[in-house]
């Protein structure tokens, strides 16, 4: 018989649920249950696995997966244009040297730390009610990691030299200049995708285990099992499978912290006034989180209707998400407000004159555009009513989208157009390429994701069982009471 793994809340399981449950399941307290109407393992099995195991998805699913792999379509013809012909394509100018691609870039590496966020920090607090969301969370980390890595590479322009920026020997005898914050992106990104890979695949082995052993078909079972690593649910293995998940988690916590540190650094230690601050670190960390929560949101919501998943994504899950999207959006305005402070405090001209460009210059939309998406709109989760409007919570989550987005763009774009001498001033126009990159990269995330959904199990259901009552081995006056019927077998 398989057993749940004891620091995920096997023992004591349904007390270590925030005391939601005494010992016959019935609920305590206020707090909704991280599980609906489900009382058994086996129940949760068979809710996770119905989605890979069907033999169709949902007509929703064809239809998303129809209009993001045309969107990789283009992403391929804009990057195999951009190579033949050079970064030209672009609407960059002379001022204006980086745009659409790095505003991308920082994008994506934002998007990308609610995951890990979820995963590592919210499961060393022991924060319980992280199990229903973390394993999609962590695969948008991944996904999303995946698209930032393609603007770094094609906005060098010679794409096939993209070598030289690794400390590997070359035939032009060159080496990486280790001062520049360009090459610290490339060790905390490799770094920051490769401990997220392994933290996805570790947390996914016993679950794996699970559809191999419910496969039908030879092939999925030599697939699933592959992956499974011969996992069989003893002792020894949730033993083992405890330390490195927790071990993996340790990693993965201040990887949080410093990898949109490091990128931010790309901009504080320029010399160009509205990059150069020391507040950048702190200030794009709290936007990534920011981000990222508001990316899970857009995804859990239509994922939860579409799979049939509101018991084990509940309205507890969403709740806690956009409360943390409220304080981080705080944050950000905190830092808005700051960075005019700072400018003002300096006593630095052209430091005053870029912010004051920023809101009343050629890309004031921009900036109120930002300003309303990023301030204005967390501030409606103060209420209840909003935060537990699925339709609601929706719309404001893409908003968020939208506005860190711009957030990244009015950062580099009017720091770059009006800088020292107004003789150099110009301005960036994006081109259809520009566009097309960007939609493009959407495209690749959601495509990678709606295939994750169908093929993998998008909810840790080892996880999940952790946190109900039945975990508790008092439960139902005998242990180990419907095991078999969720896990894999000895």
């Amino acid at each position: 018989m398989s057993t749940l793994p004891i620091g995920m809340g096997g023992v004591g399981g349904g007390a270590a649920a925030g005391g939601e449950f005494d010992n016959t399941g019935h609920h305590q307290g206020r707090r909704e249950p991280l599980v609906l109407n489900m009382t058994t393992f086996g129940e949760v099995t068979r809710t996770v696995c119905r989605v890979t195991e069907a033999k169709r998805p949902p007509l929703a699913w064809y239809v998303a997966f129809a209009i993001s792999t045309m969107l990789v379509g283009v992403l391929g013809v804009c990057v195999l244009y951009l190579i033949a012909t050079g970064v030209g394509v672009w609407g960059l100018n002379n001022p204006v040297m980086w745009a659409f691609d790095i505003t991308n870039f920082v994008f994506w590496i934002g998007i990308g730390h609610a995951g890990t966020l979820i995963s590592a920090i919210l499961f060393l607090f022991r924060q319980k009610w992280r199990t229903g969301i973390n394993r999609f969370a962590e695969a948008m980390t991944i996904f999303a990691v995946m698209c930032a890595g393609i603007f770094p590479a094609i906005h060098v322009g010679r794409v096939w030299v993209v070598y030289w920026l690794f400390p590997i020997p070359n035939q032009m005898e060159m080496w990486p200049q280790f001062r520049s914050p360009l090459l610290w992106d490339v060790f905390a990104v490799s770094t920051y995708f490769t401990v997220s890979l392994l933290f996805w695949f570790a947390g996914m082995v016993p679950d794996l285990a699970t559809l191999r052993d419910r496969a039908t078909t030879k092939f999925r079972q030599f697939a699933y099992g592959l992956f499974a690593l011969g996992w069989r649910g003893s002792n020894r293995h949730w033993h083992r499978y405890e330390r490195a998940y927790l071990l993996l988690a340790a990693l993965s916590t201040p990887l949080v912290l410093s990898v949109h540190s490091v990128v931010s650094f790309d901009f504080a230690t320029s010399q160009l006034p509205g990059w150069h601050t020391t507040i950048f670190p702190p200030y794009f960390v709290a936007g990534a989180i920011f981000s990222g929560f508001a990316m899970v949101v857009t995804l859990a919501v239509p994922a939860r209707e579409m799979f049939g998943l509101k018991n084990l994504i509940t309205l507890r899950h969403l709740d806690n998400m956009n409360k943390i999207i409220l304080v981080t959006g705080c944050m950000v305005g905190y830092a808005y407000a700051m960075e005019f402070f700072i400018a003002w405090y300096s006593g630095a001209i052209y430091e005053k004159f870029a912010f004051v460009n920023r809101a009343f210059g050629q890309y004031w939309w921009a900036y109120w555009i930002m300003v309303s998406c990023n301030v204005i709109t967390p501030q409606l989760f103060w209420f209840k009513a909003i935060r537990t409007s699925i339709p609601l919570m929706f719309i404001l989550s893409l908003f968020v989208n939208v506005g860190m987005w711009f957030e990244r763009y009015v950062i580099i774009v009017t720091s770059l157009a009006n800088d020292f001498l107004p003789t150099s001033w110009d301005r960036f126009e994006p081109t259809w390429v520009d566009i097309g990159t960007m939609l493009g990269a959407f495209g690749l995330f959601f495509t990678l994701f709606l295939l994750f959904c169908r093929f993998l199990p998008m909810i840790a259901m080892a996880e999940v069982k952790a946190v109900m009552p039945e975990a508790d081995p008092h439960h139902g006056g005998h242990a180990g009471h419907g095991h078999a019927a969720g896990g894999s077998h000895a």
